[in-house]
């Protein structure tokens, strides 16, 4: 275990080389979506009822909990590393030294993650301060404790379905068109652009046939208070089943991929 505590120290040393980058990131990003926002207003103005189940209050606490969200767990460039180091033979040391190389790209995504967020702070921060008057605060404290669940979920879930993608690099030479195809796709059904139970019914239904809305919409909507505690409680067990499932699958996948693997560089 220490070995992979090694490799989070490491991994937050590389990583605040970059914070600057990282702050800016995170300022940039608040650009979108306050023309999001700008929108929503504009919709709902004149009205004094909720626009298809949402106040403007909890539409506004939707987007800045979505944000926060993608700030804990999103995927920024882990998968192309790892389609570099399959492409570029830099795995050969892994097949050789007792580490698990499944493990050590959580430790570094999460060393990854640990940074930007500090580095998000001050810009979210300030953000949220702007918009605090709409923002949404639970009534049970046990939503809190819920909602960060899932938040934990959600991290692993996005790593490990970009995990299988880039370990597709086994099989295809460039993932690059892979990867842009997976993310547009988990941008659009995991609630980024929208809450998703403002769809059609079949849409919803089939969308959540999905592991996308486990990434983001079922986290945002537990602390808005949007599920009822059976279906709070499903959404949990159906997070960890796509977890599990998507670990066998990353699981299955390396195997199958270093047993074809020509070893070359490194």
């Amino acid at each position: 275990m220490s070995k992979y505590w090694h490799v989070v120290r490491i991994g937050i040393q590389n990583t605040l080389v970059y914070r600057f980058n990282f702050l800016a990131r995170a300022a940039f990003t608040l650009v979108p979506l306050m023309a999001t926002i700008y929108v929503w207003r504009t919709i709902y103005e004149g009205r004094e009822s909720s626009v298809l189940g949402y106040t403007l209050g909890k539409m506004v606490s939707y987007y800045l909990l979505a944000l926060l969200v993608d700030t804990f767990t999103a995927v920024t460039d882990d998968d192309w590393q790892v389609a570099s180091d399959i492409k570029d033979g830099n795995i050969n040391q892994f097949l050789l030294k007792p580490m698990d190389y499944l493990t050590y790209r959580f430790c570094l995504f999460g060393a990854g993650r640990l940074i930007y967020a500090i580095a998000a702070l001050l810009p979210l921060g300030l953000f949220f301060l702007w918009h605090r008057a709409e923002l949404y605060l639970p009534a049970a404290g046990s939503t809190y404790a819920w909602f960060l669940l899932s938040l934990a979920l959600a991290g692993l879930l996005q790593f490990l379905i970009s995990y299988i993608m880039a370990l597709m690099a086994f099989w295809v030479l460039e993932v690059s068109t892979l990867i842009i195809l997976l993310y547009g796709l988990e941008y659009a059904a995991s609630g980024h652009l929208f809450p998703l139970d403002i769809l059609p019914p079949l849409a919803q239904s089939l969308i959540m046939w999905t592991p996308f809305p486990y990434e983001v919409f079922l986290p945002v909507s537990i602390y808005l208070e949007q599920v009822s505690r059976v279906n709070l409680v499903q959404g949990i067990a159906i997070q960890c089943l796509w977890v599990a499932i998507m670990y066998g699958v990353a699981r299955w996948v390396w195997q199958r991929g270093i047993r074809r693997y020509s070893a070359v560089g490194g």
